[in-house]
């Protein structure tokens, strides 16, 4: 069945680093665009980032611009969201979701999603 899976969150310094990883089974990876989600208390959901599928084109939010980098590893069937200089308003849970083929910044076109992986940022 499908399953998006996603780890490598924690506790992280203000100013560290965190690399999210997105494992997908179930479908065929390079058919789907996969984003990125946060949800913080208080706050609404968040698209963070997206990458599509075969032509691979990638958006940011403008809140993440310049600290965060998404990539795709079709062949290991994973997606990974790199996050530097982190921040306290960083802090979420994060989560991977997937919809087909082209980016979407309406939650309602994924289909599957993650658990999630809690990021907190704190000293």
């Amino acid at each position: 069945q499908v399953q998006l899976v996603e780890s490598g969150g924690g506790l992280v310094q203000p100013g560290g680093s965190v690399r999210l990883s997105c494992a997908t089974s179930g479908f065929s990876l390079d058919s789907y665009a996969i984003t990125w989600f946060r949800l913080a208390p208080g706050k609404e959901r968040e698209g963070v980032s997206c990458i599509s599928s075969k032509q691979g084109s990638i958006d940011y939010a403008d809140s993440v611009k310049g600290r965060a980098t998404i990539s795709r590893d079709n062949a290991k069937k994973t997606v990974y969201l790199q996050m530097n200089s982190l921040k306290p308003e960083d802090t979420a849970v994060y989560y991977c979701a997937r919809t087909y083929a082209y980016c979407s910044g309406n939650p309602i076109n994924y289909d599957y999603w993650g658990r999630g992986t809690q990021v907190t940022v704190s000293s």
